[in-house]
Protein backbone atom coordinates (compact mmCIF):
# COMPACT_ATOMS: atom_id res chain seq x y z
CA UNK A 1 0.00 0.00 0.00
CA UNK A 2 2.84 2.27 0.90
CA UNK A 3 6.32 2.17 -0.71
CA UNK A 4 7.95 5.12 2.01
CA UNK A 5 9.43 4.32 4.89
CA UNK A 6 6.95 5.67 7.51
CA UNK A 7 9.17 8.00 10.51
CA UNK A 8 7.88 8.16 13.73
CA UNK A 9 8.17 9.45 17.25
CA UNK A 10 8.63 6.61 19.24
CA UNK A 11 7.88 2.64 20.26
CA UNK A 12 4.59 2.78 20.69
CA UNK A 13 3.94 4.75 17.70
CA UNK A 14 6.21 2.78 15.68
CA UNK A 15 3.01 -0.21 17.17
CA UNK A 16 0.04 1.99 15.69
CA UNK A 17 1.78 2.36 12.48
CA UNK A 18 2.48 -1.13 12.33
CA UNK A 19 -0.98 -1.90 13.34
CA UNK A 20 -2.59 -0.18 10.37
CA UNK A 21 -0.22 -1.11 7.66
CA UNK A 22 2.28 -3.15 6.94
CA UNK A 23 5.78 -0.81 6.04
CA UNK A 24 9.00 -0.08 7.22
CA UNK A 25 9.06 2.50 10.39
CA UNK A 26 11.97 4.91 11.53
CA UNK A 27 11.83 5.66 15.35
CA UNK A 28 13.70 9.20 16.08
CA UNK A 29 13.24 8.60 20.14
CA UNK A 30 11.58 12.07 20.80
CA UNK A 31 13.89 15.05 20.24
CA UNK A 32 16.58 13.13 20.77
CA UNK A 33 17.03 12.56 17.56
CA UNK A 34 20.66 11.49 16.25
CA UNK A 35 23.18 12.17 13.30
CA UNK A 36 22.46 8.41 12.76
CA UNK A 37 19.31 8.60 12.61
CA UNK A 38 18.95 11.32 10.14
CA UNK A 39 21.17 9.06 8.02
CA UNK A 40 19.23 6.47 8.21
CA UNK A 41 16.10 8.71 6.88
CA UNK A 42 18.21 10.14 4.17
CA UNK A 43 19.21 7.13 2.96
CA UNK A 44 15.53 5.81 2.93
CA UNK A 45 14.59 8.91 1.13
CA UNK A 46 17.15 7.97 -1.69
CA UNK A 47 15.61 4.38 -2.08
CA UNK A 48 12.04 4.73 -1.44
CA UNK A 49 11.10 8.31 0.25
CA UNK A 50 9.78 8.87 3.75
CA UNK A 51 6.75 9.93 5.28
CA UNK A 52 7.30 12.01 8.16
CA UNK A 53 4.26 10.89 10.74
CA UNK A 54 4.87 13.14 14.12
CA UNK A 55 2.60 14.24 16.99
CA UNK A 56 0.07 17.12 16.40
CA UNK A 57 2.59 18.82 19.32
CA UNK A 58 5.23 21.08 19.99
CA UNK A 59 8.16 18.77 19.89
CA UNK A 60 6.64 16.38 17.20
CA UNK A 61 6.31 19.64 15.04
CA UNK A 62 10.20 20.72 15.75
CA UNK A 63 11.30 16.24 14.80
CA UNK A 64 9.50 17.39 11.63
CA UNK A 65 11.59 20.53 11.12
CA UNK A 66 14.52 18.96 11.99
CA UNK A 67 14.03 16.13 9.41
CA UNK A 68 12.74 18.40 6.36
CA UNK A 69 15.72 20.55 7.07
CA UNK A 70 18.35 17.40 7.27
CA UNK A 71 16.14 15.65 4.56
CA UNK A 72 14.75 17.79 1.75
CA UNK A 73 11.98 15.94 0.00
CA UNK A 74 9.99 14.25 2.47
CA UNK A 75 6.36 13.65 2.62
CA UNK A 76 4.63 14.84 5.87
CA UNK A 77 1.34 13.15 7.26
CA UNK A 78 -0.69 15.13 10.23
CA UNK A 79 -3.41 13.44 12.49
CA UNK A 80 -6.35 15.84 13.57
CA UNK A 81 -5.55 17.31 16.81
CA UNK A 82 -9.39 17.42 17.20
CA UNK A 83 -11.15 14.72 19.31
CA UNK A 84 -14.42 13.32 18.10
CA UNK A 85 -14.68 10.88 20.67
CA UNK A 86 -15.11 12.45 24.24
CA UNK A 87 -13.61 9.38 26.00
CA UNK A 88 -10.77 9.66 24.11
CA UNK A 89 -8.37 11.55 26.29
CA UNK A 90 -5.37 11.52 24.15
CA UNK A 91 -4.26 13.15 21.10
CA UNK A 92 -1.23 11.25 19.04
CA UNK A 93 0.05 8.33 16.62
CA UNK A 94 -0.55 6.26 19.74
CA UNK A 95 -3.48 6.71 20.23
CA UNK A 96 -5.17 7.13 16.48
CA UNK A 97 -7.00 4.57 15.04
CA UNK A 98 -6.39 1.99 11.90
CA UNK A 99 -8.73 4.57 9.99
CA UNK A 100 -7.11 7.59 10.94
CA UNK A 101 -3.42 6.62 10.10
CA UNK A 102 -4.34 5.21 6.92
CA UNK A 103 -6.31 8.55 6.01
CA UNK A 104 -3.55 10.71 7.18
CA UNK A 105 -0.65 8.32 5.34
CA UNK A 106 -3.12 8.60 2.36
CA UNK A 107 -3.08 12.34 2.00
CA UNK A 108 0.92 13.34 2.75
CA UNK A 109 2.12 16.35 1.07
CA UNK A 110 6.16 16.69 0.13
CA UNK A 111 7.45 20.07 0.51
CA UNK A 112 8.63 22.24 -2.50
CA UNK A 113 12.18 23.37 -2.57
CA UNK A 114 11.20 26.44 -4.86
CA UNK A 115 8.01 27.72 -3.21
CA UNK A 116 5.93 29.52 -5.27
CA UNK A 117 4.07 32.33 -3.45
CA UNK A 118 0.08 31.15 -4.95
CA UNK A 119 -1.51 32.11 -2.12
CA UNK A 120 -1.42 35.13 0.21
CA UNK A 121 -2.96 36.72 3.95
CA UNK A 122 -5.29 38.14 1.85
CA UNK A 123 -6.75 35.22 0.06
CA UNK A 124 -7.24 34.00 3.52
CA UNK A 125 -9.43 36.32 4.53
CA UNK A 126 -10.92 36.62 1.31
CA UNK A 127 -12.22 33.33 1.95
CA UNK A 128 -12.96 33.67 5.19
CA UNK A 129 -10.19 31.56 6.59
CA UNK A 130 -9.24 34.45 8.96
CA UNK A 131 -10.69 37.23 10.89
CA UNK A 132 -13.92 35.73 11.40
CA UNK A 133 -15.43 33.54 14.12
CA UNK A 134 -15.49 30.64 11.98
CA UNK A 135 -11.81 31.19 10.06
CA UNK A 136 -10.32 28.92 12.86
CA UNK A 137 -13.20 25.88 11.92
CA UNK A 138 -12.83 26.51 8.22
CA UNK A 139 -9.20 25.95 8.47
CA UNK A 140 -9.33 23.43 10.15
CA UNK A 141 -11.23 21.25 8.26
CA UNK A 142 -10.09 22.29 4.89
CA UNK A 143 -6.65 21.95 6.32
CA UNK A 144 -7.31 17.97 7.18
CA UNK A 145 -9.22 17.76 3.22
CA UNK A 146 -6.05 18.82 2.26
CA UNK A 147 -3.39 17.11 4.20
CA UNK A 148 -2.02 20.09 5.83
CA UNK A 149 -3.29 19.40 9.42
CA UNK A 150 -4.49 21.55 11.51
CA UNK A 151 -2.81 25.23 11.76
CA UNK A 152 -2.84 28.52 12.53
CA UNK A 153 -3.85 31.32 10.02
CA UNK A 154 -0.06 31.75 9.35
CA UNK A 155 0.78 28.27 9.53
CA UNK A 156 -2.02 26.98 7.38
CA UNK A 157 -0.47 29.93 4.76
CA UNK A 158 2.88 28.76 4.50
CA UNK A 159 1.81 25.24 4.41
CA UNK A 160 -0.65 26.44 1.14
CA UNK A 161 2.41 27.55 -0.37
CA UNK A 162 5.22 25.16 0.80
CA UNK A 163 3.23 21.85 -0.50
CA UNK A 164 2.08 23.45 -3.54
CA UNK A 165 -1.56 22.82 -3.22
CA UNK A 166 -3.09 24.26 -6.39
CA UNK A 167 -5.96 26.59 -7.05
CA UNK A 168 -8.21 23.89 -8.00
CA UNK A 169 -7.41 21.64 -4.62
CA UNK A 170 -7.96 24.86 -2.55
CA UNK A 171 -11.44 25.08 -4.50
CA UNK A 172 -12.34 22.02 -4.24
CA UNK A 173 -11.64 21.57 -0.66
CA UNK A 174 -13.13 25.01 0.10
CA UNK A 175 -16.09 24.30 -1.85
CA UNK A 176 -16.85 20.56 -0.04
CA UNK A 177 -16.61 22.30 3.07
CA UNK A 178 -18.89 25.31 2.73
CA UNK A 179 -21.37 22.76 1.33
CA UNK A 180 -21.14 21.21 4.53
Amino acid sequence: MFKEVVVVEGKDDEAAVKRAIQVEVITTNGLGITRQTLELISTAQKRCGVIIFTDPDYPGEKIRRIIDEAVPGCRHAYLSQKNDNPRKKRIGVEYASVKEIIDALSIAKVTEETRKVRYTAEDLYKHRLTGQSCSRELRYQIGMMLGLGQTNAKQFLNRLNAYGITAEEFQTALDAVLKG
